[in-house]
């Protein structure tokens, strides 16, 4: 059976070529009954347009680029998963290019993404830190997860204060006064903000950090397992501790199985992150923060196509993000 074209679908609906042309590709001059008459016949024939004659009218390749420096694709590809969620109603198709951190190969891959004619580009930071802007572009660019140093690009970050707060909030919540906060490098903003966003909401509770200070280190187990040998004998009394991310949070766990401190019911621990494989298979499962990558992306995909349709924007916006409970954490009895 031969494919539908579009002459039979105009043939189909009573119109002109050129009606059920503008009618599909929603044009404001045709009435909304002749467009709907159009839309039922294309989905009775099964009609697909032709996507390389769609560029041509249009002046899109239906094609948009994901530029990432994030080796391990931990942030890039949930916020890829959402970005291709929300233009998979657009029949949008995303090319994902991982520049591996390096400045040259960030250059090669942006050039032949512009040379493949992409309508717009996402770029999303291996950390959230303020990354180079790319500068001025032939298409519009969103940068997500790490924002650009140009104002007057648009960036889409998480919120990394709001997120320290959270997770303190939820250890207040459970019944937890000794709060101790170990987290990673001191040089990453994220560190610094949730380390802030903790101290202000036990600040709030009349409380202060269990050991008297945040103790920053690496992201790591190792980190985790070090930091929380120093904190017991600094602080046995401790009975909660908020780690900077999961990677920290395991190695946390394993300290206090080998010292025998029952989780949750003597000391809750709580994550940053959300990593499924560290998280779901942690013993118990650890209670974390989500950054909510796959909304970030979503976010991403609309604020792109709107800039495709010339609806600009610029600045930095902050998304919020989740608490995911788990069993690690838990009412004091």
């Amino acid at each position: 059976m031969s494919r539908a074209t579009l002459r039979d679908v105009a043939k189909l609906a009573g119109v002109s070529v050129a009606t059920a042309s503008k009618a599909l590709n929603g044009q404001p001059q045709v009435r909304a009954e002749t467009r709907e008459r159009v839309v039922r016949a294309a989905e009775q024939l099964s009609f697909s347009p032709n996507t390389l004659a769609q560029g041509l009218i249009t002046q899109r390749s239906g094609t948009v680029g994901l530029l990432t420096s994030d080796l391990e694709g931990r942030f890039s590809i949930p916020i890829l998963m959402g970005a291709e969620d929300a233009f998979g109603s657009d029949q949008t198709s995303v090319f994902l290019c991982d520049a591996r951190g390096d400045a040259i190969r960030e250059k090669h891959h942006l050039r032949a993404l512009l040379s493949r004619r992409v309508d717009g580009l996402i770029v999303v930071g291996a950390r959230p830190d303020t990354r180079p802007s790319l500068g001025d572009l032939p298409v519009p660019v969103v940068y997500a997860y790490a924002p650009s140093d140009d104002p007057a690009d648009l960036s889409l970050i998480t919120d990394n204060v709001g997120g320290g707060r959270t997770a303190v909030d939820h250890l207040i919540r459970c019944g937890r006064r000794r709060i101790a906060h170990i987290t990673g490098d001191p040089g990453y903003s994220a560190a610094q903000d949730r380390a802030r966003g903790a101290v202000e909401r036990l600040t709030e509770e009349g409380l202060e950090l269990a050991g008297g200070e945040v103790w920053f280190g690496m992201w790591s187990e190792a980190w985790g397992r070090g930091a929380t040998r120093m904190l017991l004998d600094r602080c046995p009394e401790v009975d909660a501790i908020f780690a900077g991310s999961d990677e920290i949070a395991r190695g946390v766990l394993d300290v206090l199985h080998e010292e025998r401190i029952d989780v949750p019911s003597r000391v809750a621990v709580i994550g940053f992150d959300n990593w499924s494989v560290l998280a779901v298979n942690s013993r118990p499962p650890l209670t974390t923060i989500d950054h909510n990558l796959e909304h970030l992306g979503r976010i991403a995909a609309q604020r792109l196509s709107a800039a495709m349709d010339g609806v600009t924007g610029s600045g930095v916006e902050t998304f919020p993000v989740r608490l995911i409970t788990r069993e690690s954490t838990a009412p004091l009895r």
